[in-house]
């Protein structure tokens, strides 16, 4: 298979996890190429991600490495071959390469976690919410980016409306309630789309009222993707600088898995958030 010279985030984690298990066995790229009779080039191309993978090879690889974990060998065995071509490819040359990223990642996701502070998530945000948004960027972004970001956005959200959607968990601060993005006609609007989203049975919408103890965050919002095995979970941020940054780092998921557990600890449960968001927005 030729190279390939712009690989997506999931090829690319494909090929970090065979370099952790090279790793891991104790084995150089030239001993792994050796044992597995290609050249240490070719090792190497696989672990970046630019050459495709066979999912006999990544077997081959494994067993080279001594790892016994067949689920984990399974789990990079169903991501070989080329790109997806998913919709999400077609806004390439339009959106930031790390959004294009996200939508992959969240695609193939086997549950969602997310924790936001000022901003409703971006998969339960309406049309004219996440308009208002792209409008308040600093730089200003041209009115035809403004359109290419948020059908971009829209078209994620359909990964909770497929027949067979990730169970999606999102916590809430009562910040992100009260912030009033694009006025009050946008706000009411975003408000009951948030608790018609939260009836749906994968979804669950929990919100941290302001005067929680303990707060166990430092307001940055991020996502939490959740793999076919807790080895290929990936924890995404936002930065900013605009940009996605993603975190797959045995301890950093670790991390992020703990402080999920507690903002969910400190938040309202599901119908208590659904009456929260319900009074919030009787009384704007």
């Amino acid at each position: 298979m030729p190279p390939t010279s712009n690989p997506t985030l999931r090829q690319r984690r494909l090929g970090a996890e065979l370099r952790k298990l090279r790793e891991r066995s104790g084995l150089t790229a030239t001993g792994a190429a050796e044992l597995l009779g290609v050249n240490q080039a070719r090792v190497s191309m696989v672990e970046t991600g630019r050459t495709p993978v066979s999912a006999d090879r990544v077997r081959a690889m494994a067993s080279a490495y001594d790892c016994s974990d067949e689920r984990l060998i399974d789990a990079l065995a169903s991501m070989t071959g080329r790109r997806t071509r998913g919709w999400w490819e077609s806004y390439r040359e339009h959106v930031p390469p790390a959004l294009v990223d996200l939508a992959e990642l969240e695609h193939h996701a086997t549950a969602l976690r997310v924790a936001l502070v000022i901003h409703i998530p971006a998969l339960l945000q309406t049309t004219d919410h996440a308009r208002a948004l792209f409008q308040a960027v600093v730089p200003p972004m041209r009115q035809y980016e403004i359109e290419h970001r948020l059908t971009h956005r829209i078209k994620r959200q359909g990964v909770l409306h497929r027949e067979d959607p990730p169970p999606y968990k999102a916590i809430i601060h009562e910040t992100a309630l009260r912030m009033g993005f694009g006025g009050p006609a946008v706000t009411r609007g975003q408000l009951k789309h948030l608790l018609d989203m939260s009836e749906l049975p994968h979804v669950a919408v929990r919100v941290i009222p302001f005067g929680t103890d303990h707060f166990p965050t430092t307001g940055q919002s991020f996502d939490y993707v959740e793999g076919p095995v807790p080895q290929l979970d990936t924890v995404q941020l936002d930065t900013h600088h605009g940009a996605c940054e993603f975190l797959d780092a045995e301890a950093q998921l670790s991390k992020y898995r703990a402080v999920l557990d507690r903002m969910e600890a400190c938040a309202l449960d599901p119908a208590e958030s659904r009456d929260f968001i319900h009074h919030r927005l009787q009384n704007l």
